[in-house]
């Protein structure tokens, strides 16, 4: 799904491409800073996960964007969102490289991402948060989420049980 850039005070939220796709990798698949993510961490590249990542930016059911800082084009995370059917909730997700951690770029993003569901009529956005990721809960909850389900899941390739608190933003 493409969509035109989004716009913060300091980012871009530009589409992301196929030269995007070994940044995302090291991103989710760093044991630090993939380690409330859905996906193992994996020590060697996978060529066969990392041809499926390079074309994230044509997915019809998912936005992937990478947030770069306007004035430099440097990117600093990734984020993504997908629509209901029906267009009236949009569920975000976000993770900013460990290299800009505590700055406040994580709740910018999810604010533009929240901002950008807004404009577009979507009547609330939603944010699924591992219960253990404080930084990340904070973020959720500076952005007005109030929690409103706690889920269980299988972290995929490897038998750890994650938890994960839903959040819900009225907008």
């Amino acid at each position: 799904m493409k969509i035109n850039n989004i716009e913060t005070s300091r980012f871009l939220l530009r589409g992301f491409t196929k030269e995007d796709a070994l940044w995302a990798y090291n991103i989710w698949n760093n044991p630090e800073m993939g380690q409330y993510l859905p996906d193992e961490a994996k020590e060697d590249i996978d060529d066969e996960y990392l041809k499926m990542l390079e074309g994230l930016g044509e997915d019809d059911g998912c936005c992937y964007l990478i947030p770069v800082f306007k004035n430099s084009l440097e990117r600093v995370g990734t984020c993504s969102f997908v629509i209901s059917e029906d267009k009236k909730i949009y569920d975000i997700a976000y993770c900013v490289h460990k290299n800009f951690w505590c700055q406040g770029f994580a709740t910018e993003i999810a604010q533009g991402m929240i901002d950008y569901a807004r404009s577009q009529g979507a009547e609330k956005v939603t944010i699924n948060v591992s219960q253990e990721n404080a930084a990340s809960n904070r973020v959720a909850q500076k952005c007005g989420g109030r929690i409103v389900s706690e889920n269980i899941y299988t972290k995929r390739g490897i038998d750890i049980i994650m938890k994960d608190y839903k959040y819900e933003i009225i907008l």
